[in-house]
């Protein structure tokens, strides 16, 4: 008898604009690489909550020639070494490599990425909570039936101000209050 996948306590976070500072030239260094207020503390407690947290992000710096692997690298080990200074973690970061026209499946607003986190993690995503800052990532989870969740740092207030964010989309400030929704998610849980 086939088994269906789990429903994992899971969160799928954007990149840029929501960990960190956003720029219209890329991420293109470790040093280049500034958390946002709150952040990562707000990333620490979603932990604390029960969730694993996996990254989605497109970085088609990479695929420009803007950067190589080995430094896309460096930029994820100064995350998760920030990260682990205030006890959180990331499960796994999932990365589009690909220029906009390459037309590979994994580029939000397309699902793939998404498609790549359910199968690794064995989980239905219906449901999920998926943050971004721009209607692509919204698109991205709301098609890959994830809950899109649209914080308002970085990209947020433009793509709030443009409308037509897909059905159900909740707005946040910050992960800051992201943070607080699903600690009282998974206290109700308990009770």
């Amino acid at each position: 008898m086939p088994t269906t996948p789990a429903r994992p306590k899971l969160v799928v976070l954007d990149r840029d604009g929501v960990i960190n500072q956003d720029s219209p030239d890329f991420v293109k260094s470790p040093d280049e690489w500034i958390p946002l207020p709150g952040a990562l503390e707000a990333i620490a407690r979603i932990n604390q909550a029960g969730y694993r947290v996996v990254v989605a992000t497109n970085q088609s710096g990479l695929g420009r020639g803007l950067f190589d692997a080995a430094t896309l690298n460096a930029i994820h080990a100064k995350l998760r070494a920030s990260l682990a200074k205030h006890g959180g973690a990331i499960d796994a970061i999932f990365v589009c490599p690909h220029a906009p026209d390459e037309g590979c499946d994994c580029r939000k607003p397309l699902p793939g990425l998404y498609r790549e986190i359910a199968r690794r993690f064995e989980a239905d995503l219906h449901g999920v909570p998926s943050v971004g800052d721009s209607a692509r990532d919204l698109e991205a989870a709301a098609a890959a039936g994830c809950t899109p969740w649209l914080v308002l740092t970085g990209n947020g207030p433009k793509t709030l101000a443009k409308g037509q964010l897909p059905a159900g989309t909740v707005v946040w400030n910050d992960l800051g209050e992201v943070a607080d929704a699903l600690e009282a998610a998974a206290q109700a849980e308990e009770h």
